[in-house]
Formats: structure tokens, sequence, C-alpha cells
């Protein structure tokens, strides 16, 4: 009788385990290419691109869902961290003087493209350092994987991660590299300036002038390409991008931005009451944001080349964050 029990037990906690384990959710899988939606995207690509259905059926087979792509997504820096919080990521010793050493290092090509595009090397240092701490860290996913969990699992954002899955496969083939060996982050952004597929197609340039554009690993196309991203989203040679402000009445309404496009002028700042300094005239687009700072509130004014930063990642905090690291950097590099 005590055998019997014994069996009757272990069954009973083996279900129950199993059970247990049924809701615990998977951290991969692959693509059920028999949905509606993948076959949707398959005709699309298909019909519309003229690529091989057979091939992309291979590649899509072959990929995998990455829990852990929809983990990242869910909880971006910038939408959990404050301010102060955020800035602390990326102005740091460690990773300015790492600045310092790749400016030294790419100083030639850096101070052209300056010359050449009026994109000065700071904003240069400042996307480089951000988005990849100036390439040490491109990305550990497989674009199509990311694209593919993001496109078929993220339905906030499905129709776009679709896009630039379609991006992808016309990428891959207009540019002679394998499809399956382009690594990414999480959200399928590319080598140390991060461009995402549609990106990398619409403002990639040969810098070097090998009759390539290569993002992964070819420097000259690397800064020349993100000097042409700013330059074809209207950057303005020569201006400011944000100063810190003040006001007289620290119970003062104020006309804070609701979107990331500017929505006021300066004159009208100044009217509401915002004091700050600025060489540009006061017919100029501007906006204020109120951002919790280490030691508190800080008013922040930008100005039409803050926006144009912005383009690059749509959050305030990154674009201060990306120009005052490239401040940061040339700061340190002049008194070394």
């Amino acid at each position: 009788m005590k055998w019997i029990f014994t069996l009757n037990f272990l069954a009973s906690k083996a279900g129950f385990f199993f059970g247990i384990l049924l809701l615990i959710p998977l951290t991969s899988w692959s693509l059920n290419l028999e949905s509606e939606n993948v076959r949707d995207f398959i005709n699309q690509l298909e019909t519309t691109h003229g690529f091989e259905r057979k091939y992309i059926e291979q590649k899509l087979e072959n990929t995998e869902f990455k829990q852990s792509i929809i983990d990242a997504i869910s909880r971006p820096a910038e939408g959990v961290l404050t301010w102060g919080k955020y800035r602390n990521i990326f102005i740091q010793p460690e990773r300015i003087l790492a600045g310092v050493e790749f400016f030294k290092a790419h100083k030639e090509t850096i101070e052209k493209i300056g010359k050449e595009t009026g994109v000065p090397p700071e904003i240069l240092l400042g996307i480089i350092g951000v988005e990849s701490y100036y390439g040490r860290f491109t990305g550990k996913y497989k674009v199509i994987d990311a694209l593919v969990t993001l496109g078929f699992n993220y339905p906030p954002r499905a129709k776009f991660f679709l896009s630039e899955l379609s991006h992808v496969f016309r990428l891959a083939r207009e540019e002679g590299i394998e499809l399956d060996t382009f690594m990414g982050s999480y959200a399928g952004a590319m080598g140390p300036p991060q461009f995402i597929p549609s990106s990398y197609r619409a403002y990639a340039v040969d810098g070097d002038g090998d009759g390539k554009r290569d993002l992964l690993s070819n420097w000259d196309d690397i800064l020349h390409s993100v000097a042409n991203y700013f330059v074809e989203h209207n950057w303005q040679e020569g201006k400011p991008v944000a100063t810190i402000a003040s006001t007289m009445n620290k119970d003062q309404a104020l006309p804070f931005n609701t979107k990331l496009k500017l929505e006021s002028t300066i004159f009208e700042l100044k009217r509401s009451g915002v004091i700050f300094s600025t060489t540009l005239e006061e017919n100029n687009a501007a906006g204020i944001w109120e951002l919790e700072g280490n030691k508190g509130k800080e008013l922040w004014v930008g100005f039409q080349n803050l926006y144009v930063i912005t383009r690059y990642n749509r959050s305030i905090m990154y674009a201060l964050a990306t120009w005052q690291l490239g401040q940061a950097v040339i700061k340190q590099t002049s008194v070394e």
C-alpha cells in the first residue's frame, strides 16, 4: 500500500510541476509560417519586391522569437528613468575618456566631415558614444530575429517592425550582405551608429569611395552616414542646441512642450516669463521641458538642432545626453 501511495504521490507531483512549466513563458520559439499575418508578409515581399518565396520562407523559418527582446522594448530607459539617472549612464568619466581616444583615432575624418557638412565633431562623438560606447556594444541579436519577434509578437508597434523586416530583406540584397549575418540591438538597429534598416537604406553613404556602404565596421562610412542623417534632417550649422532656463516665479504656468516638435518661439517663451540666453533671433522656434535632474527639477529650452537630434531617437533626454556627451569629450580633449 505504501508503494502504491508513493506512485500516486509522485504522479500527482509530476502533473503539478508539468502544469507549472506550462505557465512559464518560453524564451524562444520558431515562427509559424502558416499563420495569416506571416503569409501576408511573405506575399507582400514576393509580389511587391520580387523575392523568391522559397528564399523568404527559408529565412523566416530559421528565425527565433526572443522573449528577452519583448522584455527589453517594454521598458526602455527613456521611459523609466529620470533625466538625472538617464544622464548618469552616459556622462561619466569612462565613456568620456573612451570618446577622447576615439576622437584621437578619427580626428582627421571627423573634422573634415564637420567642414564639409556643418555637423560639428561633438554631435558625431555624442551619437557614437551614446549609441554604442564608441563601437564597443553594437548588439547581440540577429537583426532578423529581432524584427520577426517584434513584427509578429509586439502589437503596439507591429506595423513599424514589419516594415523594418521588409527593409532588411531589401538591404541585404542591395548591399550584397548575407541576411543572417546582420547583428544588432533588440530593436534591429545595426553597427556603431545603430541605424535601423530603413535608415541604413535611406541615409547611409559611401564615405571612403570603395563602392560599398558598410555601417558595421567601416568608420569612414559610419561617420559620414551619421553626418548625412543630420544634414537630411535639417541640421543648422553653427546654431545652438539647447540651454538651461529659469523663471522668476516658480509657480508660474509655463507653455511646456507636449511633443518633440517645437511648439513656441523664443519671443513667446520669454514673454511667458522663461529666462534664458541665446544668440538666435526671437522669431526662431523653441520649446521648453521640465526634467527631473540629480538635484531637482531642471528647465531646458531647446531649439531646432535639439529637435533634429530627436529624429535619431524620439526622446528629449536622449538628445540632451548625446549633445552633452559630445561636449564633454571635446572639452576633455582640449585639456589633454
